[in-house]
């Protein structure tokens, strides 16, 4: 029997829907019904039977159900022994982007000092990626921007405000706060990474009586981190990512009040119920990074 098999009939059963189950499970709804269909053909009995648009679950799928459960139980914690058993001296990391450029080459060399025989693996992908890649196992700790599927448990690592950042010397930098109208007259480079904390500073832009122009609308932070230091433009970056440049005088952090309580978050995710070897120590060092200069 497919543990795939059984997850997908839980997830359908848990959300009550095999689109929602399969936006859960990173699946397409072909994927979860065929899985279904391919249970209860082993089971040679209807889990599911459809009355009007609703999708509900027969006598026989209830009585399945803590079987199902405890199966995939059982063979989670089967696994989850096998990867401590392994896991002593080989630990694989997702991260987004931005902790990928400004937040491990911090915390790396503290770990390797901790732990010198432990090899690390890191990929790097999207919030989205990472999230998918530790839902398969193929991920033990994965860094995110925020995650709220039900599969993962989270732990808040990172808060870094969004600030106004302009190349040295720049005529704002004796002004003490900011408005949206002086912005107007800006050239504008916008850094868009699609998190919900990103929108509502976009959004600000785009409600403001005096809408400032975005001339450069780009998706790397190091990109926009350039532009600004090439001084193409002024732009909001996230605190984290121009520490070096400010302590340098490269470049001025400047308040613009409409966006003072704005920041940009970070997570740290592992499967649930399943936290692996070196988790605590790695979100100790990395929620170290609010406090030092990089």
């Amino acid at each position: 029997m497919n543990i795939q098999n059984l997850e997908a009939f839980l997830y359908v059963h848990h959300f009550g829907s095999v689109n929602k189950a399969a936006e859960a499970l990173f699946l397409t709804q072909p994927s979860v019904s065929s899985r279904i269909r391919t249970l209860e053909k082993e089971l040679n009995v209807a889990l599911f039977e459809r009355v009007g648009r609703s999708l509900v679950m027969t006598k026989e799928g209830k009585a399945f159900i803590p079987y199902a459960e405890s199966i995939v139980q059982a063979y989670k914690s089967g696994q989850k022994r096998m990867k401590e058993t392994a896991a002593t001296d080989h630990i694989v990391i997702g991260v987004t982007g931005l902790i990928a450029n400004y937040v491990m080459p911090y915390v790396l060399p503290k770990f390797k000092l901790a732990y010198p025989n432990v090899q690390i693996t890191m990929h790097t992908g999207t919030t989205e990626e990472i999230e998918s890649k530790v839902l398969h196992r193929e991920v033990d700790v994965g860094f995110v921007r925020a995650s709220a599927h039900p599969s993962l448990e989270k732990t808040a690592i990172l808060q870094t405000p969004i600030r106004l950042f302009v190349s040295h010397p720049h005529h704002f930098e004796n002004v003490p706060n900011i408005s949206m109208e002086q912005l107007q007259e800006e050239t504008i480079v916008f850094y868009e990474c699609g998190s919900l904390d990103w929108t509502k500073v976009k959004n600000l832009f785009f409600n403001a009586a005096h809408v400032p122009t975005i001339t450069y609308e780009v998706d790397s932070l190091e990109t926009a981190k350039g532009l600004i230091l090439e001084n193409a433009g002024i732009g909001f970056l996230p605190e984290i990512c121009v520490r070096k440049e400010v302590a340098d005088g490269k470049v001025t952090s400047l308040d613009v009040p409409v966006v003072a309580k704005e920041s940009l978050k970070a997570q740290m995710i592992h499967y649930i119920g399943e936290k692996p070897p070196y988790f605590d120590s790695l979100a100790t060092w990395t929620k170290e990074i609010d406090r030092v200069s990089l």
